[in-house]
């Protein structure tokens, strides 16, 4: 849509102008904006289809793939697995994160490998990836989340099998994002416990959720809605976004940038979006 595209390619020209004084550019910048208030979902982009380590956006895929899982009964519907999902998305835990892709893929880390055991528990570990490949998403999500690490197999994994990272595009996360937001990732049952986990209290001040409050919803009105999924590390500053505004407009929001040294770039790019929204 002409429109939006023009949203987007002023929102990066006017980004890129205010914060000259820091030399960003536009290859440091990645962006998909998505129109949910339009019957066939008009999509615009910025470097949409580049291929990006999405740090704990990621989690946002082993989500879905979780609540497919459950939905064809593969996996076991627990208290524990709940609470996984719950610390995996809200407070982005990385340990709750290895939980989930054990979970989602029947394999564990651990000490080191021989070549077969590792290629075997390496094809397990990319279920996630065939069901996301059978519909059509180029990505990569078969790595965990860490603080520090990986060590042993997983270390093997990284070495040994291509690519070594998770990757993703801001356009495969937008789509996420819109299929999600119109209970057809899954069912809209499963949908919509998804949507509840990344439900974002941005506005209230005393609000300990940093995903809400120092991302996109630092760019957003008070009054508007919000659910994210935010990622963060020492080469990346992402967020991942459904956004509703009090006029009743509806969007999807994907802004990766590679300069996680200025937090003030994704709000600032927000609030541009917002105003020619």
């Amino acid at each position: 849509m002409p429109a939006l595209k023009k949203i987007v390619d002023d929102t990066i020209e006017s980004v890129l102008k205010k914060f000259s004084p820091l030399n960003l550019r536009a290859e440091e910048l990645a962006l998909t904006l998505v129109d949910l208030s339009e019957i066939n979902f008009p999509r615009a982009h910025h470097r949409g289809d580049e291929k990006i380590y999405p740090a704990s956006v990621i989690k946002l895929f082993y989500l879905a793939a979780t609540h497919r899982w459950l939905e064809d009964e593969i996996t076991s519907d627990t208290p524990e697995l709940r609470r996984a999902l719950r610390d995996m998305i809200v407070d982005s835990g990385n340990e709750a994160t290895g939980y989930v892709l054990d979970a989602l893929t029947d394999t564990t880390s651990g000490p080191e490998l021989p070549p077969a055991e590792l290629a075997a528990w390496h094809e397990r570990r990319n279920a996630v990836n065939r069901w996301f490949h059978s519909r059509g998403y180029e990505i990569n999500a078969n790595r965990k989340t860490w603080w520090e690490g990986p060590y042993g197999r997983d270390k093997q994994a990284v070495d040994q099998f291509v690519p070594a990272r998770n990757f993703l595009t801001t356009n495969t996360t937008a789509r996420l994002l819109v299929e999600i937001a119109a209970g057809k990732c899954v069912s809209e049952n499963h949908c919509q416990q998804m949507l509840k986990l990344m439900s974002r209290d941005f506005a209230n001040p005393n609000s300990n959720d940093h995903q809400g409050r120092e991302f996109i919803g630092a760019g957003l009105p008070p009054n508007a809605r919000l659910w994210s999924k935010a990622g963060y590390m020492s080469t990346a500053r992402h967020d991942a976004a459904i956004v509703e505004l009090v006029n009743g407009k509806k969007f999807a929001l994907v802004i990766f940038t590679t300069r996680p040294d200025h937090k003030e770039i994704i709000p600032e790019m927000a609030r541009q979006i917002v105003a020619r929204f």
